[in-house]
């Protein structure tokens, strides 16, 4: 663990956004060419109070001109990711693969893949990253490896190898018929026959990828011997992909089948006897412990795609010694813009039965992005400010992916013979892959938008990168790129976005989120108000019971521009799509 130097706000430059008005508000304060991190409060762990930035690798920065991102790549841009204001990054994964699920399919789980870099590479990303107060990170698999592990391939060798039952072995129910009709996540059986032995092997998702038997002891302990192996090179902690998936009913059986097919033409079913089995729980302590072998407060973040609140919670574990940072996938999912709806689940989290620290985030490698999801087709840019808005303001732990803070858009394959992603090649064309949301990150208006000087990336870069990059973007005091920063500066600089609770203000309106953020002891609270409607909206307040004397609030960070008499709290109106911060006493 390093120290941690504490980020102070510039008191002159909010004098200045005051004394101006809301115009100046609204740009909020300029950068400093070192961005400085907020001190954690006394006691807090650093993830706690951290904004983490989802990396997929392949896509980032292309350091050696072969197409594809790597970590040298990632190494090049921590400057900008400090001076963005980015405490860690999470890096999707760089182990040795043969890419069927480009990296979900791990075929060693202690070295780096010789397309992303060396062990060397690694070292030096984390010591650079320290330099600027940013962790790294990692994705760890532990549901399934490859086929083409070492282990996998000494389990299907004969049934009376001894790694055998490190995966999940079993008969057919009778001729050329799997053991049962579990599907895989990906589309079909979840069961691959194995010739050579006669036996079916589970697949949660491609044939490539069979699940590890996780209530084999020995697997357990290879995985967290694994763990270790990182936490002692430096990194900060985990994301655990599918962890939900750890565990499949031992007597096999059928899941309950629903109404209709899937894109892959499979009819739907509920995967009961396959997700989210009570002895997860287990392994995740385990996993806890491994960490707390670690000093610097290591961080476990779950994949926990959760049907609602009281199973999400669970992930924290009854004493809080499970996963400190389940992502919530029940605000990821709302895709529409709906203040009831938001409101709703937002109160839910904050008050939720185990205490623990919410962990929101709208994009990642998995999902379109959120410029498209949330946006109306016109305000799209003003829609992505009121998202950055809601996901840096909240009481929870913000999480970004790569390029959401410029605006990029999901840009899928238009034939299939350009389709990367597996899931597309299969499901084409209900289904066209994860490929859009997953092109080069746009760093200037050059040639493939700053990313390879390869003469073909790996996938297309969009051709939006013309205008939304962030050479051009750190330019226009309007852009979402300048609308981050200024937001990611105030969560750094404001004890109340940093420390304060969050009290929901309003909550029957159906078009306006608001939320106070009340500062510990006297100091100032931040208002927050999201019109989420293509209208103007005109909302009253009473902020004297939370202890508000102010009869107006004060901008910080306004868009679009809200003039001086529509900040009273008596008769407060926001602009279509409009974000409001504010300080009251």
């Amino acid at each position: 663990m390093w120290n941690r130097t504490k980020f102070i706000f510039p008191i002159v430059m909010i004098a200045l956004c005051l004394a101006a008005g809301p115009g100046l508000a609204q740009q909020g304060p300029p950068q400093s060419p070192k961005a400085e991190h907020a001190l954690p409060k006394a006691g807090d762990p650093w993830w706690k109070h951290a904004v983490i930035y989802e990396i997929y690798p392949r896509s980032f920065q292309d350091s050696n001109g072969d197409g594809v991102g790597d970590i040298n790549g990632i190494t090049s841009r921590l400057d900008y990711l400090r001076d963005l204001g980015i405490d860690a990054i999470w890096i999707s994964p760089m182990y040795p693969s043969p890419l069927v699920d480009f990296g979900y399919d791990v075929s060693d789980y202690t070295a780096i893949d010789p397309l992303y870099g060396t062990l060397a590479d690694f070292d030096r990303l984390v010591s650079e990253g320290k330099k600027r107060n940013i962790r790294v990170i990692m994705d760890f698999v532990p549901n399934h490896t490859s086929d083409q592990h070492s282990w996998f391939k000494e389990s299907r060798s004969s049934r009376t190898n001894p790694k055998r039952d490190w995966y999940i072995w079993r008969d057919g129910k009778e001729l050329g018929q799997p053991p049962n009709n579990w599907q895989s996540w990906f589309g079909h059986s979840a069961w691959q026959l194995d010739p050579a032995t006669n036996q079916y092997y589970y697949h949660h998702f491609y044939t490539e990828q069979p699940d590890l038997n996780w209530r084999n002891p020995e697997v357990r302990k290879a995985m967290y011997d694994a763990m270790r192996f990182w936490f002692k090179r430096g990194a900060a902690g985990f994301r655990l992909d599918a962890v939900s998936r750890l565990f499949e009913d031992p007597n096999l059986h059928d899941d309950p089948i629903l109404p209709g097919t899937n894109a892959y033409g499979d009819p739907n079913i509920l995967h009961k006897y396959t997700d989210n089995l009570p002895e997860v729980h287990e392994a995740l302590r385990e996993m806890r412990r491994v960490a707390d072998e670690f000093t610097g407060d290591p961080v476990l973040i779950s994949e926990a795609d959760e049907p609602n609140i009281i199973e999400l919670t669970k992930m924290y574990g009854r004493k809080n010694d499970e996963i400190q940072l389940p992502m919530d996938f029940q605000i990821a999912d709302v895709n529409k813009l709906s203040a009831p709806d938001f409101r709703k689940l937002l109160n839910e989290i904050d008050r939720n039965p185990a205490g623990g620290q919410p962990h929101y985030f709208f994009s990642n490698h998995d999902q379109p992005r959120q410029w498209d999801r949330y946006g109306d087709g016109v305000h799209n840019d003003q829609i992505a400010k009121l998202m950055a808005a809601l996901l840096l303001t909240t009481r929870a732990t913000p999480l970004m992916y790569y390029g959401e803070e410029i605006g990029m858009r999901t840009t899928d394959p238009v034939r299939k013979e350009d389709v990367q992603d597996p899931i597309g090649k299969i499901g084409w064309p209900l289904e066209k892959g994860r490929d859009g949301e997953r092109t080069p990150m746009q760093w200037d208006a050059s040639k493939d938008a700053g990313f390879s000087t390869a003469e073909r990336p790996w996938l297309p870069v969009p051709p939006s990168s013309a205008e939304y990059n962030v050479q051009a973007e750190s330019q226009d005091p309007g852009s979402i790129l300048s609308f981050y920063k200024s937001l990611l500066a105030l969560r750094r600089g404001a004890p109340a976005l940093r420390d304060g609770k969050y009290l929901p203000l309003d909550q029957d309106n159906q078009y306006v989120l608001s939320f106070l953020r009340k500062t510990p002891g006297n100091g100032d609270s931040i208002l927050v108000v999201l019109n989420m409607s293509a209208e103007p909206r005109t909302v009253r307040f009473a902020l004297d019971v939370q202890g508000v004397k102010e009869s107006s609030a004060r901008p910080l960070i306004a868009v679009p521009k809200i003039a001086p008499e529509s900040t009273v709290l008596t008769h407060f109106t926001v602009p279509a799509f409009g974000v409001f911060i504010g300080s009251v006493h």
